[in-house]
């Protein structure tokens, strides 16, 4: 913040807080001819209704003095006044590192006495898996796969066998570390209406589902668009994150409707990347997850 604009800030406030305590000195003044306390006033209304001079108790005004000090005390010492730091120089990035280094000081021992193990074991120690439990219900995970990892539409269910990066050890490690981006381009433009039901007719044919014959073949020849990153039988490529087609298995929705406008429109998700976690808690993240797909 510009030096101009913290005086312009900084004597807008002070003058602010100055005005509120001479309002409230001025208010609370004797006046030379006014009543004395609890006397009439000489004010009626209705004919009877008489005003008394009743001032504002005195603890109150302290009160009120007290709080413009305070204000005052907390310029000083802390950031508000434009880009005044305060004498202190606590800001909220400091006090979320400190916070975390002493969280790190206090947890750190507890994450790090799994260290070294491989995910599978991992996967089979309750204690580790209970803090791997802990972390996917306290870093954002159940915001979009659910508090049961069941996913939603859009978001993957974790508790199968359906992975579209994979669902070995590394797999779940390297997409919790780093995060995943799946973009599937929209293809109504270039197939046209009857393309797109045609491509729609072959999808649902490669799961099983029923779909007028004609149009499945004519969609087959047409799947050559798709096939880039599907495949040629339509099987996928983890390395694309392009899922598979033939499961009957369904991220958006499995559904005529939803499969055309999956084709038309393409779609576009993001798992955001939580390598802030660091190692000892991603990897009892990932065993936590590898076990939901992996039970006995």
């Amino acid at each position: 913040m510009s030096l101009t604009l913290t005086i312009i800030i900084t004597v807008v406030t002070v003058l602010n807080v100055v005005g509120c305590g001479w309002l409230i000195w001025w208010t609370a003044r004797s006046v030379p001819g006014e009543a004395a306390k609890g006397e009439v006033t000489g004010h009626v209304w209705d004919g009877d209704l008489q005003e008394r001079n009743n001032p504002m108790p005195r603890w109150w005004l302290i009160l009120f003095f007290a709080t413009i000090v305070f204000c005052l005390i907390y310029f000083v010492l802390y950031p508000s006044l434009g880009g005044f730091k305060g004498v202190l120089g606590w800001s909220k990035q400091s006090q979320y590192a400190e916070e975390m280094a002493e969280a790190a000081e206090r947890y750190g021992p507890m994450y790090a006495a799994f260290r070294g193990q491989d995910i599978p074991a991992l996967a089979a120690n309750p204690k580790a898996l209970a803090l791997g439990r802990s972390l996917f219900l306290t870093n954002d995970c159940i915001n979009c796969h659910g508090s049961d990892a069941r996913g939603a539409i859009g978001f993957p269910n974790l508790t199968d066998k359906d992975w579209l990066h994979g669902g070995e050890p590394q797999d779940i490690v390297e997409s919790i570390t780093h995060g995943r981006e799946g973009l599937m381009p929209a293809l109504g433009a270039a197939l046209g209406p009857q393309g797109t039901d045609e491509v729609v007719s072959y999808v649902l044919a490669l799961s099983g589902r029923q779909a007028p014959a004609d149009q499945a073949a004519a969609g087959k020849a047409r799947f050559v668009l798709c096939a880039t990153c599907h495949g040629v039988d339509g099987k996928g490529n983890q390395t694309l994150g392009a899922p598979n087609l033939t499961d009957d298995i369904w991220l958006y929705g499995g559904s005529a409707d939803a499969i055309r406008r999956t084709v038309s429109f393409g779609r576009h998700g993001q798992m955001p990347a939580h390598q802030w976690l660091g190692d000892d808690k991603i990897r009892l993240l990932a065993a936590y997850v590898y076990s939901l797909s992996n039970q006995p």
